[in-house]
């Protein structure tokens, strides 16, 4: 019973936000600052699945004015969790079938993200020269899952290199970000489901990295996520076991 309760209002509350957001992109459509406002929206469901979401910034730094942020892709809950970190005129990177879904893909495109259709060449190579170019021209960050697909409890998988190109060429930092593991985790029918711990790390410099170096700062940024992600997942199972 409790599992049809919460998707009948994820259900309902989904279709407020998007049409509230439909409205109100109307007035200034495709406007970077909207992404933010909208992911905190949609953040503020966490507590509807029972997740309890910690969040945590790097201390004693400021994050910067531009930026690539890449953030693992587990599935779904991400709406979420990751959703609520999404920082000012952050704009995130989506299949270009996000569209077809009803409401929330009109909403996606009219509040400033940008679509890339990966299975075709062209298309997504002028797609990221055209994110270089504005970067710095709109006063823009990016969000991307470097991953290209949801990990659906598969850990952190390979990374794909489009977005550390993004940040070589348009010489801005990248800034990982780790959402603790959601996987098997969020059962619909259990009252609590839970620890989320959403970290932000210190920016990474990509000014020493050349496009030759692609893989190498790929592989860098990988490995620190990686680590990072095992601490989170230790830290939850720890926490949530002294709770019992």
């Amino acid at each position: 019973m409790l599992a049809i309760i919460r998707s009948i209002a994820a259900v309902l509350l989904s279709i407020l936000i998007c049409i509230c957001g439909l409205i109100y992109c109307s007035f200034s459509p495709r406007n970077p600052r909207h992404v933010a406002t909208f992911g905190r929206w949609f953040g503020r469901m966490s507590p509807l699945f029972g997740i309890r979401t910690e969040i945590r910034y790097p201390k004693g730094i400021r994050l910067p004015k531009n930026c690539i942020y890449i953030a693992n892709h587990q599935n779904n809950y991400d709406m979420v969790t990751a959703s609520c970190v999404v920082q000012p005129r952050t704009v995130t990177v989506g299949k270009k079938n996000i569209l077809w879904v009803p409401l929330f893909g009109i909403l996606y495109w009219l509040s400033g993200n940008l679509l890339i259709n990966r299975n075709n060449i062209t298309h997504a190579y002028e797609t990221l020269t055209k994110i270089i170019h504005n970067i710095k021209k709109n006063n823009v960050s990016i969000w991307m899952f470097p991953e290209g697909t949801r990990s659906r409890g598969r850990g952190l998988l390979p990374f794909k290199i489009g977005a550390f190109y993004i940040a070589i060429e348009a010489g801005v930092p990248i800034v990982p970000i780790c959402v603790s593991n959601t996987s098997n985790k969020i059962k619909l029918n259990r009252w609590s489901n839970g620890l989320v711990i959403i970290e932000i790390l210190p920016p990474i410099d990509t000014s020493f990295y050349s496009r030759e170096q692609l893989r190498e700062l790929s592989k860098y940024c990988w490995d620190m996520m990686k680590i990072k992600l095992d601490e989170l997942n230790t830290e939850v199972a720890i926490r949530e076991s002294l709770r019992r």
